[in-house]
């Protein structure tokens, strides 16, 4: 039988038969790989089965324990419950700890606890040797009730979040407790502003059972944070952030032993993709009275069992297994039986506030049913051992001195004899020392780099096998139903009319089609922009190479220890503007990696350093992930953090970290970069502030012309809606020393076909609303940029100077063309060729004559050594 979520039995299937069960148990006693089936079935095992199903579960768990170093232990974090909040925006049937405004007000608390409270209980909880704060509250309750809003505004928060993060910043510098954080179901954005003030969060999953969200009577009907699909992102947010995360199942609440299994097996792929949840939670359901589920029985302690030895199973012996230990009427020894290796938080200060009526244990109580059991209970921290372990880029270096204070360096488990005290949570010191190969833009091209793929590249990027299976469907190419030739008529008499599906067709053209594509688009841009082909003058700096955001397509990026690692000082950077400067640049291009130690203030003293060095230099940097970055280090909004980089000297913003648009394909190039809505949102923001950027498109890896297609789509409706976009870039993969494609995952780069395809459609697909088109002479070399000239393209880009991107990637163009070069580039498709700002302005007299004063000496002067 199963049960209703109204607490209704109603028939269920047929249990599963003998010889169903035997086969199921064989496979789990011999370790092979179970599927959903086998899954459901073990999980309705009992009686001797259910001894059997246990017994080979705990020998996976003691496989996992020795191969981890720490056989015969089980583990528990000392901990207090925050509930900062009650209010909660969704309406689970079961739940208790929501509440409601008048409850509140006649209980006498307030909407949120306040500092005040939240720090008086951190506080006695490091006195008494807790080590984790555990704030739980319930999911964005300001989206609900008013009453949050309003406290939210008094304080001075914009969202929960953010006085979630205060909170987490006091309780590190005032009790030195790790807060382990549980708001809810968060955003990849929120997963960035609470990973520098948390070692470690966690959402349960619960189920995957999406009848049980979506049916009426269900347990999460009319709960938005309940959805499956939901839940599962955050997850999969959280691997991509690499935010240790917990997470775990509630049984018992309606979910059929499929269902079961089938959730059971997402937490897996989730795990596997991205190596990121460090623990999975096995809870029971207990009925509350007061609820609408009041009637409905608890879990059986027996079916509690089961599942803990089939999760076993499936998420094998390095997966951390709990199972809270209140909830188990004492019998700690039949789940300990089944292969948990963990009892989660156990506070001997405050209740369970989700299931106050079930007091914790008593530590010793704990230590000694462990103990006769066979294992020794010893006390972690709320971030598992093996992610201090893996270090950056796990856990944020702001942590790393609370975090270490508290360890034990061997084990990586609990000190049991430290006592929490308060530290600084501060930004590392001396962000912007030199290091590393400093000289690594003019040694790329005589040396080149040490090797093609940095040391971690097997456990970085996530797993690869995983993404190779995610990858498959994208791949494949779409059907074609429109007429190219009908399609070619459309866009020669009105590109604007083209339908989707006639666009889809003409970025698939090929032979005379493609020609024909061509020509059209060449016509369009010469009505658009006439013949003048234009170029800048600038010069390309990349700050520091050092990241570990994970991007699968990035050569670029390395640890701070790999031999092709570096970061310049603020002179370093100040130097090379004067240089630029110095020899006809009008602008400098500013980006670099998502450096760990620098903080979100850096952004800030490099546009600074520039302005104040060279205050006529034209200021085009940081791409959308490294505002985001900035804004999340320092708290402040998008908005807020772009108004003070403009007041620091930025003047406009380049529209990388767009590779594709689409999150289909961005989830399989990249394991950390932002999202498309969140790179939406900062080039909107930074259009309505005045900041102009440029667009780009990277393609030819996983992607296919449906792609592209949706890509330009999308440019073009910002573009209509803001304007602010000075150019559209196509971005040619350069696959040589992509991780990605040395993990025989993405193609080798675009054909000739491909690029001219893209070229024609984007002139065609982004006028009249974005007038020019840019190719890139540093991925297709001067051929290769003369023919997309001829394919609807106008500008060639800039000079550069230094060019460390591409040619870590594995371009066999140079990092430098001089003037003469680009003219010549020009020449080869029958234009004459201009020079211009960054926004397509004239270029002034004194910058034209210091620029061909210089031209073709550059090598000579460049680059700045010596430092």
């Amino acid at each position: 039988m199963t049960t209703s979520a109204q607490g209704t039995p109603s028939p269920a299937p047929n249990g599963p038969t003998a010889n169903a069960m035997r086969r199921a148990l064989k496979r789990a006693r011999d370790g092979v790989a179970l599927d959903a089936a086998e899954a459901a079935v073990l999980l309705q095992a009992r009686g001797d089965d259910l001894k059997d199903l246990t017994a080979s579960a705990a020998r996976v768990r003691d496989a996992g324990l020795e191969a981890a170093g720490r056989p015969g232990i089980i583990t528990y974090s000392r901990s207090v419950f925050i509930p900062l909040t009650r209010l909660c925006r969704d309406k689970c049937h079961y739940c208790t700890f929501a509440t409601v405004p008048g409850k509140l007000r006649r209980a006498g608390h307030g909407m949120f606890m306040s500092p005040d409270e939240v720090l008086a209980i951190a506080r006695r909880g490091a006195e008494l040797g807790c080590k984790e704060a555990l704030i739980t509250l319930g999911d964005r309750p300001e989206d609900r009730w008013p009453e949050a809003r309003e406290w939210l505004e008094a304080e001075g928060y914009d969202d929960t979040v953010a006085y979630v993060r205060a909170m987490a910043i006091r309780i590190l510098e005032e009790t030195g407790l790790l807060p382990h954080l549980n708001p809810g179901a968060m955003t990849w954005t929120d997963f960035q502003r609470l990973k520098p003030v948390a070692p470690s969060m966690g959402m349960m999953l619960e189920t995957t059972a999406e009848r049980l969200w979506s049916e009426p009577g269900g347990p999460h009907y009319g709960s938005p944070d309940k959805e499956p699909a939901v839940r599962l992102r955050v997850l999969e947010d959280a691997g991509r952030s690499s935010v240790p995360f917990t997470s775990g199942l509630l049984i018992g609440i309606g979910e059929t032993h499929e269902e079961r299994a089938e959730s059971l097996f997402a937490l897996r792929r989730v795990s596997r993709a991205y190596h990121g949840i460090q623990e999975v939670i096995i809870q029971n359901f207990r009925a509350k009275p007061d609820t609408a589920m009041r009637g409905m029985p608890d879990a059986e302690l027996a079916d509690l069992v089961a599942t803990v030895a089939v999760a076993r199973h499936i998420l094998g012996p390095s997966a951390c297994i709990q199972a809270p230990p209140n909830l188990v009427d004492a019998e700690y020894e039949r789940l300990i039986g089944a292969g948990i290796d963990d009892w989660g938080g156990v506070s001997p200060l405050t209740p369970d506030h989700v299931n106050p009526e079930r007091p914790w244990p008593q530590l010793d109580e704990l230590a000694e049913r462990s103990a006769a059991a066979g294992f020794a209970l010893r006390e972690r921290l709320c971030v598992y051992p093996e992610y201090l372990q893996r270090g950056e880029p796990w856990l944020d270096p702001r942590l790393l001195p609370h975090v270490r204070a508290l360890a034990d360096p061997d084990t990586g488990l609990a000190r049991e004899d430290a006592l929490p005290a308060g530290l600084p949570w501060q930004e590392p010191e001396e962000a912007f020392t030199s290091s590393g190969r400093t000289d690594l833009h003019h040694t790329i091209d005589t040396e080149g780099r040490t090797g093609d793929r940095r040391e971690d590249f097997d456990e970085v990027y996530g797993d690869w096998e995983a993404l190779r299976e995610a990858a498959a469907p994208g791949m494949a190419p779409s059907r074609i139903d429109a007429d190219v030739k009908s399609a070619l008529a459309t866009a020669a008499d009105d590109p604007t009319r083209l339908t989707d599906p006639e666009a889809l067709a003409l970025l698939h053209a090929d032979g005379p089609a493609l020609d024909a594509l061509c020509r059209i688009a060449d016509d369009l841009r010469r009505a658009a922009v006439g013949d003048d082909v234009t170029y800048i003058v600038t010069r390309n700096i990349n700050f520091t190479n050092v990241c570990y955001t994970g991007c699968r397509f990035c050569a670029f990026a390395q640890r701070r220890t790999d031999a092709d690692a570096y970061t310049l000082s603020l002179d370093q950077v100040a130097d090379r503007a004067q240089q630029a400067w110095d020899v006809g640049a009008v602008e400098v291009c500013m980006q670099g990696g998502i450096h760990p130690d620098l903080p979100g203030t850096a952004y800030f003293d490099i546009a600074r350093a520039v302005k104040e060095r060279v205050p006529g230099m034209h200021v085009h940097a940081f791409s959308p992930m490294e505002v985001v970055n900035g804004a999340t280090r320092t708290g402040l909004s998008i908005r807020e953090w772009l108004t003070a980089a403009k007041e620091a000297g930025l003047d406009s913003v380049p529209g990388t970290a767009a590779e594709i648009l689409d999150d289909e394909v961005r989830w399989v190039l990249t394991k950390g970069k932002l999202p498309t809505a969140t790179w939406v949102e900062v080039i909107r923001t930074a259009h309505e502030l005045g900041i102009r950027s440029s667009s780009t498109m990277m393609y030819g890896h996983v992607d296919q012309p449906r792609h592209w297609l949706g890509h330009l789509r999308l440019l073009a409706s910002i573009q209509q809606e803001t304007g602010g976009f000075t150019e559209f870039v196509t971005l040619p993969f350069i696959h040589t020393n992509a991780p990605v494609y040395l993990a025989g995952i993405a193609r080798p780069g675009p054909t000739t076909r491909d690029n001219r395809a893209v070229t024609a459609m984007a002139r065609i697909l982004l006028h009249p609303h974005i007038p020019n088109i840019q190719t890139s002479w540093v991925k297709l070399g001067a051929e290769g940029a003369a023919e997309m000239l001829r394919s609807g393209a106008n500008d060639l880009g800039g000079t550069l100077m230094e060019e460390t991107i591409s040619r870590m990637a594995g371009s066999s163009y140079g990092s430098y063309r001089s003037i003469q070069d680009l003219v010549a580039i020009a020449d080869l498709a029958g234009r004459p060729a201009r020079p211009r700002t960054t926004t397509y302005g004239p270029v002034s007299e004194e910058r034209r004559t210091a620029a061909l004063a210089s031209d073709g000496h550059l090598p000579e002067l460049l680059p700045v050594l010596g430092d």
